[in-house]
C-alpha cells in the first residue's frame, strides 16, 4: 500500500492516479472535511476528470482515506508527502507543515518493522530534505535513514486544469534518492508511466523543480516585455512571438541552456544595448531585459573570483575569441578577464589556435588593438608550452583542442573550466563556474 500525506491539489491527484493504476492507496489529511468528501467519492478540489477517478477508486476500495497518520504508515510501504510549502512574509519557505508530517511519520516508523520509504513530493529548496527533514524523521523514529528506512525526493510537475494528463504524460520522472533501495521501490511505483526516469541525488532533484518554475516565469516575463516594446512601436507582439517560437534549433531548444562563461561577440551585447536604449526612448520599463547585460558581467566576475581564490600568479588562459571556431574577439569575455588579471599583477599567457593578431582585419582587428594593445607579448605558441609555464589553466571557450589539457597537467596545477568542457580528475584540482 501507498500512503499519501496531504490531500490538497498535488496529493489528491497523486492519490487518485496511483489508485487508478491498481495500487492500494491511503490518503491522509488533517481535515475531516476533505477526508469525508473523498470517502463519499468526491474530489475536494476542482480538476477535470478527478471526480470520476476518485469515485471509481473509492468504489473498488483502491483508495481509502484517514486522519490518522500512524494507521497509514503502518499499513503502507511507501509514504508520499504532498503537503504545502507556502511563502513566509519575507519570501522564505514555510516548512511548518512538512516538519509536522515528518514528526508524525517518524513516530509511526518507531513502531514499524520492515523497510519504509518516505518520498517528498512537496516543493522544497536544495538541502531542505537532507539537513532539516531527515533529522526530524530520525529523531522521532530512533531509526537511521538509508538503513532502517529510505528517503527520496520526487518533485511533481502537475498543472492545474491538466494535472491528470500531466501525471500520466510527464516530460520526465526525477527520483532523488538517499539510497538505491529507496529509488528502486519508488521507480517501480511509476512503472505504468511512459517517461524518461532520471535517478540522481536529493539536492539535484530539489533544484530541478525550482529551475523549471523559474524558467517558466522568465519565459512569461520575457514575452510580456517583448509585447510591451512591440506595442510601443505599433507592432503585433503576438505575431512576433509566434514567428520567434518556430525556431526550434536555437530559440526553443536546449541550445545555450548550459552553465558556462559569459556571452560575447558582435551581436548579442550590441543588440541588447540597442534594445534597452530603444525601450528608454519609448518609456518602456523592461527590468528583465535590462538585467541581462548586468548578469553577463557578473559571470565574468565569477570567473575572476575562481581564479583569484587560487592565490596563484602564473595564469594560462585558453581561448581569446568569444566562442570556439571563430577568430572574432569583439566583446569576448576573455579580454576583460585577461586585462583584469594583468592589472592585478598576474603573469598571464594566452593561447588561441585561430586568433592570430597579425591576420585579423577590419573591426575585429581594431577592437583587439584598442582593448589589448599588448597582445603580442602574452601570446603562447602552443597549448603544451602554456600549460608547462602556468600554475592555473583557464578554459574560456569550447575548442576541441582544449580537451587534451587534462593529460598535460601536473598534480600541482589547477584547472578552471569556465565552459564545462573537461571532467573532474583525481590528478589535479578542478573548478567549474556552475558545477
Amino acid at each position: 500500500m501507498v500512503s499519501v500525506f496531504g490531500l490538497g491539489y498535488v496529493g489528491t491527484v497523486t492519490a487518485a492516479c496511483l489508485a487508478s493504476d491498481g495500487n492500494r492507496v491511503c490518503g491522509v489529511d488533517v481535515s475531516p472535511h476533505k477526508v469525508g468528501q473523498i470517502e463519499a467519492g468526491k474530489s475536494p478540489i476542482v480538476e477535470p476528470g478527478l471526480d470520476e477517478l476518485i469515485a471509481k477508486a473509492v468504489r473498488t476500495e483502491c483508495l481509502t482515506v484517514t486522519t490518522n497518520p500512524e494507521k497509514a504508515v503502518l499499513a503502507s510501504s511507501i509514504s508520499l508527502i504532498c503537503v504545502g510549502t507556502p511563502s513566509n512574509g519575507n519570501g522564505s519557505l514555510n516548512t511548518h507543515y512538512l516538519e509536522k508530517v515528518c514528526a508524525e511519520i517518524g513516530t509511526a516508523l518507531a513502531k514499524k518493522t520492515g523497510y519504509h520509504v518516505v518520498v517528498f513530493r512537496s516543493t522544497v529548496l536544495p538541502s531542505t530534505v537532507r539537513n532539516l527533514l531527515i533529522p526530524i524523521l530520525e529523531q522521532n523514529s530512533g531509526c537511521q535513514a538509508g538503513e532502517d528506512f529510505g528517503v527520496c525526493m520526487n518533485p511533481e510537475f502537475l498543472r492545474e486544469g491538466s494535472s491528470i494528463k500531466d501525471f500520466y504524460n510527464p516530460s520526465f520522472i526525477i527520483i532523488g534518492e538517499y539510497d538505491r533501495r529507496s529509488g528502486d521501490m519508488l521507480e517501480k511505483l511509476y512503472e505504468s508511466v511512459d517517461a524518461p526516469v532520471f535517478r540522481t541525488n536529493i539536492e539535484t532533484a530539489e533544484m530541478v523543480k525550482y529551475v523549471s518554475n523559474a524558467f517558466h516565469a522568465i519565459k512569461i516575463a520575457f514575452a510580456n516585455e517583448i509585447g510591451a516594446l512591440s506595442k510601443a512601436h505599433g507592432i503585433d507582439g503576438q505575431e512576433v512571438m509566434e514567428i520567434f517560437v518556430h525556431d526550434k534549433l536555437l530559440n526553443i531548444s536546449p541550445a545555450y541552456l548550459r552553465p558556462g562563461f559569459a556571452f560575447g561577440g558582435s551581436c548579442l551585447p550590441k543588440d541588447l544595448r540597442a534594445l534597452v536604449y530603444r525601450a528608454k526612448q519609448t518609456d518602456q520599463d523592461l527590468p528583465l531585459i535590462n538585467a541581462v547585460l548586468q548578469s553577463n558581467e557578473k559571470q565574468i566576475q565569477r570567473g575572476l573570483h575562481l581564479i583569484e581564490q587560487t592565490r596563484c600568479k602564473k595564469i594560462g588562459v585558453l581561448g581569446l575569441s568569444f566562442k570556439s571556431g571563430t577568430d572574432d574577439v569583439r566583446e569576448s569575455p576573455s579580454i576583460p578577464l585577461v586585462e583584469t588579471l594583468l592589472g592585478r599583477g598576474c603573469q598571464v599567457k594566452v593561447y588561441d589556435e585561430i586568433v592570430n593578431p597579425d591576420m585579423l582585419i577590419g573591426s575585429n582587428k581594431s577592437y583587439l588593438e584598442r582593448e589589448m594593445p599588448h597582445i603580442a607579448s602574452i601570446i603562447s605558441p602552443s597549448i603544451s608550452e602554456l600549460v608547462n609555464e602556468s600554475e592555473v589553466i583557464v578554459i574560456t571557450n569550447g575548442s576541441k583542442q582544449f580537451s587534451t589539457v587534462p593529460k598535460l597537467m601536473r598534480p600541482d596545477q589547477i584547472l578552471i573550466d569556465l565552459v564545462g568542457m573537461a571532467k573532474k580528475s583525481e590528478g589535479f584540482r578542478y573548478e567549474g563556474i556552475g558545477w
